[in-house]
C-alpha cells in the first residue's frame, strides 16, 4: 500500500498482507485492529466477565487478594486479516509506519 492513499477523516478497510517480524509493528497493527467497534465491545464484555466470574479472590496476608485472569486478545495481526477503521489524523503516522504490511481494500 502506498502511504499517499491514506486519507484522513474517512473510513478505510485494510487487509494484512504479511505478518511483520518486529514485535513493535505487530503491536501497532493489533492496536489499529482493536479500534473497531465490535472489538471494543468484545473487550468490554470480556472485562466484565473476568471481573465477575474469572478472577479468583482469596485471603492472603489477612486481606483479600485477587488472582487476575489474563486478557484475551481479540485482534491478531495474521496474514489475510482485514479490518475497517475511521482514519483520523492522529493515527495516520501509525498507518504509514506499517503500510508495507497493509493493503487497502
Amino acid at each position: 500500500m502506498d502511504s499517499a492513499t491514506i486519507v484522513p477523516n474517512s473510513t478505510m478497510t485494510f487487509t494484512v498482507t504479511a505478518r511483520p517480524q518486529r514485535t513493535a509493528q505487530i503491536k501497532t497493527i493489533e492496536r489499529l485492529m482493536g479500534m473497531q467497534t465490535h472489538i471494543q465491545r468484545g473487550r468490554t464484555k470480556l472485562a466484565t466477565q473476568r471481573r465477575l466470574k474469572d478472577n479468583v479472590t482469596y485471603v492472603r496476608a489477612g486481606r483479600p487478594w485477587v488472582n487476575r485472569k489474563r486478557v484475551t486478545k481479540l485482534a491478531r495481526a495474521e496474514a489475510g486479516a482485514s479490518f475497517s477503521i475511521h482514519v483520523t489524523p492522529q493515527i495516520v503516522d501509525d498507518l504509514k509506519s506499517v503500510a508495507s504490511y497493509l493493503q487497502t481494500a
